[in-house]
C-alpha cells in the first residue's frame, strides 16, 4: 500500500492547518500508481509518442462486469492518467455502465471518498438519462450557445468543469451520431505542455494560483429559462450559483505523479498575483503553447456506426490533458453522452517529478 500524507496549506491553497476544507480530508498518495499490465492482452497501440492509446477487441461492458473488474479499472484509469486519453472502438457499454465506470475510475486510483459523478449546473431536472449525464447535442448547442462567437476554433481548448472548486479527474463520452465528415476532437497533453517551459519560467509559474470563471452558463440558464443547478454537483464544495475556483497554475496527477499546465482558454480568467497586463500576457502565451504545438497534441475521428447502441468511446484524464471539440459539420446531427468524475481539489506539490523524467526522455528543446 502506497504512503499517504496531508497537503500542507502552503501547497494547497484554501484549507486549513489540518489539511481539511471543512470535514472534507484532502489526501493525496506520496507514490504514483502501477500498472499490473491486466490490458495488455488486448491489441492497441500509442496513437501518437506523446498522448492518446487506442484499443479494439474489447467491450467496456464485459471490463465494468468482469469478475476481476477492480483490478481491471484500477488498470485503466492509471493508463488513462499516463496517456491522457484512450480510445476504444465500437463500444455497446449503456449509460448505467458508462456511471459505474466513472465512478470506478475514481474510486480505485484514490479519489476523496466525498466525490462523485458531475452534475453539470445547466443539466435540466427533466433531463431524459439524469443528473449525472451530460448530454452532448449539436441542436442543444446551437439552441442553448449562441453568444458573441470568436472565429478562432483554438478558442475552444479547456479542460471539464474547471470553474468548480473540486474538478474533473476522468472524462467518458460515447458518441452515438456523427456526421459523414468533421466533428473530430483534439486532445492535447498537460504533460507536455509543462515540458515546454523554461526551466526558470516553470519554476515561477509554480508559485501561482490562477482564477477560474464559467459565468456564461449562468447567462445561458437565464436566457433560456433553465434552473442553475445550486445544489451539490458532485462534491460538497461544488455547490452554489458561482461558478468559479482558484486552482494552482502548475498541478500534480496524483494518479502518475507527474507535474502539468493546469490552465485552459475556455474557463482560466486571471493569473494572481501579477498584474492584469502581465496575467494577459502569460495566459495568450501559455494558451498558444497548447493550440500551437500539434505534437503534443492528438486527433480522433468518432467512426459512424450505424448499429443501435453502438459508438466509440474517449476516457481522458481533466487533469492532466486538455480538449477541443470542431464544429466543422454545419447541420449535421451529432450526439452524444458525457459523464464527468469528480477527482480532488488540485494541488501542487515540488518534490513531484515531470513525464519526461519519469519516462527516462530527454528534456524537449
Amino acid at each position: 500500500m502506497s504512503s499517504t500524507k496531508t497537503v500542507s496549506p502552503l501547497l494547497h491553497p484554501h484549507t486549513d492547518a489540518n489539511g481539511t476544507v471543512g470535514s472534507i480530508a484532502l489526501r493525496v498518495s506520496t507514490v504514483p500508481l502501477k500498472r499490473n499490465h491486466t490490458l495488455d492482452k488486448h491489441e492497441h497501440f500509442e496513437v501518437t509518442p506523446s498522448i492518446g492509446e487506442e484499443f479494439s477487441g474489447v467491450q467496456l461492458s464485459d471490463l465494468v462486469h468482469a469478475d476481476n473488474k477492480d483490478e481491471l479499472l484500477r488498470d485503466l484509469a492509471i493508463l488513462v492518467s499516463q496517456r491522457g486519453v484512450v480510445f476504444f472502438r465500437k463500444q455497446d457499454i449503456n449509460v448505467e455502465d458508462q456511471k459505474i465506470l466513472g465512478q470506478k475510475l475514481g474510486e480505485l486510483s484514490g479519489k476523496p471518498s466525498e466525490s462523485t459523478l458531475h452534475i453539470h449546473p445547466t443539466t435540466e431536472f427533466t433531463s431524459p438519462k439524469g443528473d449525472q449525464v451530460t448530454i452532448i447535442s449539436s441542436e442543444r448547442r446551437a439552441e442553448y450557445y449562441r453568444r458573441d462567437e470568436s472565429r478562432l476554433a483554438s478558442r475552444q481548448w479547456h479542460s471539464d468543469i474547471t470553474f468548480e472548486p473540486v474538478p474533473s479527474d476522468y472524462a467518458i463520452l460515447k458518441v452515438h451520431t456523427n456526421p459523414p465528415s468533421g466533428g473530430d476532437t483534439l486532445w492535447a497533453s498537460a504533460y507536455e505542455a509543462y515540458s515546454r517551459l523554461s526551466p526558470e519560467f516553470a519554476r515561477f509559474l509554480e508559485g501561482l494560483e490562477a482564477y477560474h470563471e464559467a459565468g456564461f452558463f449562468n447567462e445561458a440558464a437565464k436566457a433560456y429559462g433553465i434552473d442553475l443547478r445550486t445544489g451539490q454537483r458532485g462534491s460538497p464544495l461544488n455547490k452554489g450559483e458561482h461558478l468559479s475556483a482558484v486552482h494552482p497554475v502548475i498541478r500534480v496527477n496524483p494518479v502518475s505523479g507527474w507535474k502539468g499546465l493546469f490552465v485552459n482558454k475556455e474557463f482560466t480568467r486571471r493569473i494572481l498575483g501579477v498584474s492584469r497586463d502581465e496575467s494577459d500576457f502569460i495566459l495568450d502565451y501559455l494558451n498558444r503553447i497548447i493550440a500551437n504545438n500539434h505534437d503534443l497534441q492528438v486527433r480522433f475521428k468518432w467512426s459512424v456506426n450505424n448499429t443501435p447502441g453502438v459508438g466509440d468511446v474517449a476516457i481522458w484524464d481533466n487533469r492532466s490533458t486538455f480538449h477541443s471539440a470542431t464544429y466543422d459539420y454545419g447541420k449535421s446531427l451529432r450526439t452524444g453522452d458525457r459523464v464527468v468524475s469528480i477527482g480532488e481539489k488540485p494541488y501542487f506539490d515540488p518534490s513531484a517529478t515531470t513525464r519526461r523524467e519519469a519516462l527516462g526522455l530527454d528534456p524537449w528543446h
